[in-house]
């Protein structure tokens, strides 16, 4: 599966693309955002052992994570997990390619395939409310905030995550 955008190439994460995930994890370990998800075990052999079990996803439309790439260079990826209801779908960029509108590009574009060729028609997402970028991001591409949840991932800092849903007719 590759998609094709204006800028983008969207391909199944493969194995050697282990050094530039590890690269936007170690950027989005500096982020203050970081603190609205589980950090990123950042060590090399952790990384390629995770993107190797990635890798292992391809053939598959349960579990699809997806490198999204600019030339030739990985600037983040979008992972989507087919449930119930449809597609849960996440996504992470190294910062030095935030508000260039990539994000927005790419999920639609993995939006609009999942639709067109799988039937999809409910996505789903979870994001901190107080990220406001994802929060936008989500709203732009026509999800709507359904209810917020108090989240902790290590029980000493909780957050109000909101669940977002886009139901495509």
């Amino acid at each position: 599966m590759i998609l094709k955008t204006e800028r983008l190439t969207i391909r199944r994460i493969v194995a050697d693309d282990w050094k530039m995930i590890k690269e936007i994890w170690v950027d989005f370990n500096t982020s203050a955002l970081s603190q609205y998800d589980v950090p990123h075990d950042t060590d090399d052999e952790d990384v390629r052992a995770r993107v190797m079990r990635w890798e292992t996803t391809n053939g598959s439309f349960e579990h699809i994570f997806l490198a999204v790439c600019l030339d030739d260079t990985v600037i983040g990826y979008i992972d989507a997990h087919k449930t119930e209801a449809g597609y849960e779908i996440g996504y992470c960029f190294h910062s030095a390619y935030h508000g260039k509108g990539y994000a927005y590009e790419s999920t639609k574009a993995l939006v609009e395939y999942f639709v067109s060729e799988c039937g999809a028609t409910r996505f789903t997402a979870g994001t901190a409310v107080d990220n406001i970028p994802s929060c936008r991001l989500l709203e732009k591409l026509g999800f709507t905030c359904v209810s917020t949840e108090t989240v902790s991932f290590n029980n000493a800092f909780s957050f109000q995550g909101g669940n977002y849903v886009l139901n495509v007719k």
